[in-house]
């Protein structure tokens, strides 16, 4: 009678861990669940941002190589003509002071005196008009100062086969001395050069696009040209540089290639090379046994 009012007890108990053993699930579920829906909707507010993102890039023009004394009033007079404008931001600016923020900059003007540029992005109320506003490209705002007016989106191609790539430049070089450098070979549409974002010094390197391939020709003669006391590389966009072979296998004398294959067949032989040891190659086959003939193995005996 013990035993089973024991196992009655047990049996009631496991019930009871049971059924509190429920909700908990229930809980979790509904935890996973709220997790869930919590990702989808983030997911789903990237994705709407993304492409709020992309189309405010469409309507927005970049404007670079501006001189940094230009104003937001004197960018809105420039292109004003082609369609309502709704913001207009600088950037590229270096502060005077380490202290002060970018934007802090731009409003009181304080910009360190070794900077001679700025950029800026131009948003239009319709795509349409940012698209017109790219025929300001390679204007003069200023002396000195050709402007390069681009769409600030992404997926904006750029053709290499009327570019050309420049390596070896300057660090304070400007946009309008490259432009100069190459205007003899043609019509330059755009000249960019690569900067330091926090200083705005050049980091060596730029690219020059053309109006026509032919004027590409041209440019690769201008290789290894002096430019700001410096020579200049100049190679097609897309090309990889090769180092230059010090002693290809194809230009060593037949005497040579000779004493070579000699050298390597002399060490195969030898059991040591230098301070290694080459380990002799054993034999997987099993040894045989010799075999005596019976009259000399009698005498032995």
């Amino acid at each position: 009678r013990e035993s089973a009012l024991e196992q009655a007890d047990e049996e009631e108990e496991q019930k009871v861990f049971q059924n509190k053993a429920k909700p908990k699930k229930g809980a979790s579920h509904a935890i996973t669940k709220s997790v869930n829906s919590d990702a989808g909707t983030t997911v789903k507010q990237q994705k709407k941002k993304k492409v709020a993102d992309e189309t405010v890039d469409r309507r927005t023009v970049f404007v670079g190589n501006l001189p940094v004394n230009c104003t937001v009033q004197a960018l809105k007079s420039l292109f004003k003509e082609y369609g309502q404008i709704k913001s207009i931001r600088f950037r590229s600016l270096v502060p005077a002071e380490d202290t002060l923020s970018k934007k802090l900059a731009a409003i009181k003007h304080k910009v360190h005196p070794n900077a001679k540029f700025v950029n800026a992005y131009v948003v239009f109320k319709e795509e349409c008009d940012a698209i017109k506003a790219l025929n300001e490209n390679g204007t003069e705002i200023a002396s000195g100062f050709h402007i390069r007016v681009d769409i600030a989106s992404k997926t904006s191609s750029h053709d290499n086969k009327r570019s050309v790539f420049l390596g070896n430049l300057s660090y304070d070089i400007s946009d309008d001395a490259v432009r100069d450098h190459f205007s003899v070979c043609g019509d330059v549409v755009a000249v960019r050069i690569v900067r330091d974002r926090k200083t705005g010094l050049g980091k060596g390197f730029g690219y020059v696009l053309f109006e026509d391939t032919d004027a590409v020709h041209l440019a690769l003669k201008l290789n290894d040209s002096l430019l700001m006391g410096r020579k200049i590389r100049v190679k097609r966009c897309g090309e990889k540089w090769k180092a230059p072979q010090k002693c290809p296998n194809q230009s060593c004398a037949p005497k040579d290639r000779v004493h070579a294959a000699l050298k390597n067949k002399r060490c195969s032989r030898d059991s040591f090379v230098g301070e290694k040891a080459i380990p002799l190659k054993k034999s997987t086959k099993p040894k045989r046994l010799k075999t005596i003939p019976k009259d000399k193995a009698g005498k032995n005996k």
